[in-house]
């Protein structure tokens, strides 16, 4: 008997399977493929002890991988005691409809370890996540041609560097020890540009949306993104760096941030440079000067405004407070957070969702280009940067004998200036997220009456289908 038949609120991993299921009646596929596809590949448990102040503590973890028709499979490990298998399954599952939607040649994985970080030293969590590591590395679940990691809530590029050191520790062989990770600091083979990715992606996103006219009119915004009230729940890794690149290069009206304890509010705007400031100091919005606080986080959601952004958990949107969304536009910055009878009741309302594993789609994207950076051995950029730079100048100098003019100096400079790696990866990340926006709008306007939702799963559910197809595991019925 399952969770709908008891009327029990789904669970993360029901709510995913919810979505795909919808999707696979659309493009009529049949339900062996369908299991085939939603069925999660293998699913790992570790458990450890370790002593911590003269007493042993006891550790859970988990590491799932949900698709290997793509290697490595990829997708981070979250720290936290909200930590399960069923999230973490359902997390390695979106993560590979993610990959496939924006064309990235990856299979979904995610792992966790179920833990308050906040509760131990450095050199007592360096000593947790090291024997994490090892023991799903021993067991295959990590390397950089079969599994590779990045940060997620609770972990860092700190935590990357020590899990990336106990693989290199148990294989001295591998020349491509740095790629088993992503999220790596710059001085261990990160790359430029990654720590912001999933935000600025969330921004291209948005951007893409605003060059569309007919959606706009749709949706009754007004032309320029500057001119719509946004609300983002969530300022963390995610939601700050997404409130911050709106709020510089879009000089977007933030009306309101939500936290785990409250939500600021000022109906003029706030001020996102200030605020990032005033959060790093004190980690919390409370009596920040530029707007007011409020004790009640979960009212940030049902906030009237024009674009709303939930960026932090999964299912923050459900059937209980879904009637009370006001807001025209919803983008999920986070994973999950509307559950699959929300996301039906929202399409009815005329509300457009633009889906998870689009939107965030980011950080996995700027993983893809660390990962090649490793595999290659060569910072992106080096090669053509001052080949680039010469032929330009050499331009601007004939350009300026031939006119007798001299070039503007400031002209000058952006014209001259050659592709470093972090101009590369925003580029990259840009033409992701625009060209995978066109092809959810192109399948959405081809299906009509259908979310964005179901257009971007049909992508990706068509693109997993041809593969197995291809490779002689499954057939359409």
């Amino acid at each position: 008997m399952t969770n709908k038949t008891l009327n029990i609120i789904p669970t993360f991993k029901e709510n995913v399977d919810s979505f795909v299921g919808k999707v696979s009646k659309t493009l009529n596929l049949s339900e062996d493929v369908m299991f085939h596809i939603r069925s999660t590949h293998s699913v790992l448990q570790v458990n450890f002890g370790i002593k911590i102040k003269g007493k042993i503590e006891n550790f859970t973890g988990w590491r799932a991988v949900h698709s290997e028709h793509r290697l490595p499979s990829k997708g981070g490990i979250r720290f936290s005691n909200d930590v399960n298998q069923d999230e973490t399954e359902a997390l390695a599952a979106l993560m590979t409809y993610k990959c496939a939607v924006a064309d990235i040649p990856f299979g979904g994985s995610k792992g966790g370890l179920k833990i308050d970080p906040k509760q131990y030293t450095i050199d007592e969590l360096r000593t947790i996540t090291k024997t994490y590591a090892e023991q799903i590395i021993k067991k295959g679940f990590l390397s950089p041609a079969t599994n590779v990691p990045a940060p997620d809530i609770g972990t860092s590029e700190r935590e990357m560097v020590w899990i990336m050191d106990a693989y290199k520790n148990l294989h001295p062989e591998d020349i491509n020890y740095l790629a088993c990770v992503t999220g790596k600091p710059i001085d261990y083979g990160g790359i430029r540009g990654r720590s912001e990715a999933t935000g600025r992606g969330v921004e291209e996103c948005i951007r893409e949306y605003f060059r569309h006219p007919e959606l706009l009119k749709k949706s009754n915004l007004k032309t320029k993104l500057s001119d719509n009230r946004i609300v983002i729940q969530g300022f963390g890794k995610v939601g700050c760096s997404l409130a911050l690149q709106l709020f510089e290069r879009d000089q977007a009206k933030i009306i309101a941030i939500g936290e785990y304890n409250g939500y600021l509010y000022n109906e003029k705007g706030i001020d996102i440079i200030k605020l990032n400031e005033y959060f790093k100091k004190t980690r919390s919005f409370n009596n920040f000067d530029g707007a007011t606080f409020n004790t009640k986080p979960k009212e940030v959601l049902t906030l009237d405004c024009d674009i709303l952004i939930p960026a932090a958990m999964e299912s923050v949107i459900n059937r209980d407070n879904v009637n009370d969304i006001k807001t025209t536009l919803i983008f999920e910055a986070a994973n999950g957070p509307v559950t699959y009878n929300a996301d039906e009741i929202l399409f009815k309302k005329g509300i457009d969702v633009l889906p998870d594993i689009y939107v965030n789609c980011g950080g996995v994207v700027v993983s893809y280009f660390e990962w090649i950076k490793n595999i290659s051995h060569i910072r992106f950029g080096r090669l053509q940067r001052r080949y680039e730079e010469n032929k330009m100048d050499d331009l601007i100098a004939v350009i300026e004998t031939m006119t007798g003019k001299s070039v503007n100096a400031k002209y000058k400079t952006n014209i001259i200036h050659g592709a470093q790696e972090i101009d590369l990866v925003h580029s990259g990340l840009e033409d992701v997220m625009r060209e995978t926006f066109k092809n959810i709008l192109e399948v959405k306007n081809k299906f009509q009456d259908q979310s964005f939702r179901t257009a971007a799963y049909s992508i990706a559910l068509g693109k997993l289908n041809k593969h197995h197809s291809d490779m002689g595991i499954t057939t359409i019925v």
